[in-house]
């Protein structure tokens, strides 16, 4: 570890951050490229073996970061980072040949290693910097994330152009090999740009893999798991949200994606410089509490019920002799009939972009009237049913509401996603790498994991809002376990004073 930065430390921590943000970048290319070649039928695929083929290179570079953070801790960052670079590159390039889903599957696999990198960088950028710098430095190289950013926005047009807006379809495979050949140029530049750099710990592989025995570390992990695994599955999960819930074309809906995951990796930067200042304990302690407020409040779906209503009986036994929309005559009385048809109008659902005729309404509203169940000629009896009452609720979940909780949900998960790494600099400095590796591992994990639990519980209930309610639980239990902890420590240090 650095007693000082120099201009050394800068240039690798600049280099490692586009590094990380191009590997970031092709990790998440199936998310776009999948679903543009299955909803252009270009494949075949059903939804469970789309899954799959988005989850495969999230999973392999989730799993990877424990091996690959070992391995920089022993080897150091510039030829580990650079190995991952290349070593992506390959699968990527040969994903333009794929004709069948077998294929695509094992080449997606071998392209999901540049999710490690990160364990890498991690690892490498902390060697660099000292104790106190290194929440600042680490945010920076986080923001890295904004890589998803960059292909949520940029493949779909880049596609598009490619295949002439689709005239010309197979010239999608020219976009893994763009992919690669960039993969290729920040290796080489990586590798021409930055000095070696070994941790100044000379520990055996079992003292550094001793850490992993202790409950912290798995505590970091489940951290990591809701602040970079949810935001992972969310870079993905958004597009198909926007999609289904709010009917917005697959573009529109890559660019709201887009606005939840760009601010997210740039204020990574600040997260870590905070992380520096106030501690990282504060800092997720506020990303928590307010990540489960707005959760909350995304509980409610857009919805249009339908519900019985208070209806009108027949105060005394007769024949009806007439029936409108405004009145029922039985004999000689007459009941009238409670109507809003105006106000029930002003409520109905207009789907679309820019759609002028939707109102901007904040809360859920309500609309009430009666229905005649009885015609002309029936015969009544004292307190029978003449019309029926219909209540009818509608919510809007009015789309820019949701995109501005969701990008506060986004934002504050940056700031989570330093502030974990800033504790484990801070608890583990000797075993960074192999700490720091199982605890992305465990948050890449959530970017796997979540998208599947998602769609089961959309499958099972219906209702998309679900996975706010699922990610909500993961925040409590975050907050739970820190309280925990915080005790455990005040307790710890009575006892010892």
């Amino acid at each position: 570890m650095q007693e000082e930065a120099t201009i050394q430390s800068h240039k690798a921590l600049v280099f490692s951050a586009i590094a990380f943000t191009i590997s970031f970048a092709a990790w998440m290319l199936n998310g776009v490229l999948v679903t543009y070649l299955v909803n252009t039928g270009v494949f075949r695929w059903n939804a469970v073996q789309t899954g799959w083929l988005l989850g495969v290179p999230v999973l392999v570079g989730s799993v990877m970061r424990l091996p690959v953070g070992v391995l920089t801790d022993k080897f150091g960052g510039k030829i580990v980072i650079t190995g991952i670079l290349l070593l992506s590159a390959i699968p990527m390039f040969f994903l333009s040949k794929a004709d069948n889903y077998i294929t695509f599957l094992l080449l997606s696999f071998g392209f999901g290693l540049s999710g490690s990198s990160f364990a890498a960088g991690v690892a490498y950028v902390s060697a660099w910097y000292p104790k106190k710098m290194q929440g600042t430095a680490l945010g920076i190289f986080g923001a890295g994330n904004m890589g998803a950013a960059i292909t949520t926005f940029f493949a779909p047009r880049i596609l598009l152009s490619l295949t002439k807006n689709g005239t010309e379809i197979e010239a999608w495979r020219l976009l893994p090999q763009l992919y690669a050949a960039i993969l290729v140029v920040t290796a080489i530049l990586f590798f021409m740009g930055v000095k070696s750099k070994m941790s100044d710990s000379k520990q055996t592989l079992a003292q550094r893999m001793a850490p992993l025995k202790q409950v912290r570390v798995w505590r970091f992990g489940l951290y990591y798991f809701f602040s970079f695994g949810s935001f992972v599955a969310l870079s993905q999960w958004l597009i198909p949200y926007y999609v289904n819930v709010y009917s917005l074309s697959i573009v529109f809906a890559g660019a709201m994606a887009t606005a939840f995951s760009l601010p997210s990796g740039i204020v990574r930067i600040i997260g870590g410089w905070l992380a520096d200042k106030v501690g990282a304990r504060i800092v997720l302690l506020w990303v928590f509490g307010v990540c489960l407020v707005c959760l909350v409040f995304l509980y409610v779906p857009r919805m249009e019920i339908q519900a019985p209503g208070q209806g009108m009986m027949a105060s005394k036994p007769g024949e009806v002799v007439s029936v409108t929309d405004g009145e029922i005559v039985i004999g000689e009385d007459t009941y009238q009939i409670q109507t809003n048809e105006g106000e029930s109008t002003q409520v109905g659902i207009h789907f679309g972009i820019g759609n002028e005729k939707e109102e901007f309404l904040l809360l859920p509203t309500a609309s009430f009237k009666q229905v005649p169940v009885v015609e002309v000629g029936d015969k009544v009896s004292k307190g029978q049913l003449l019309a029926k009452g219909v209540t009818h609720i509608y919510f809007q979940a009015n789309k820019w509401i949701f995109s501005a909780l969701i990008l506060l949900i986004g934002i504050m998960m940056g700031f989570g996603s330093a502030a974990v790494y800033k504790h484990i600099s801070d608890y583990y400095p000797t075993s960074i790498g192999a700490v720091g590796g199982i605890v992305g591992m465990l948050g890449g994990l959530g970017g796997f994991v979540s998208p599947i639990i998602f769609g089961l519980l959309l499958k099972a209930t219906g209702v998309w809002t679900t996975s706010w309610i699922f990610l909500s639980i993961i925040a409590l239990f975050c907050i739970i376990f820190q309280r925990l902890a915080i005790k455990a420590v005040k307790q710890n240090n009575e006892a010892s004073a």
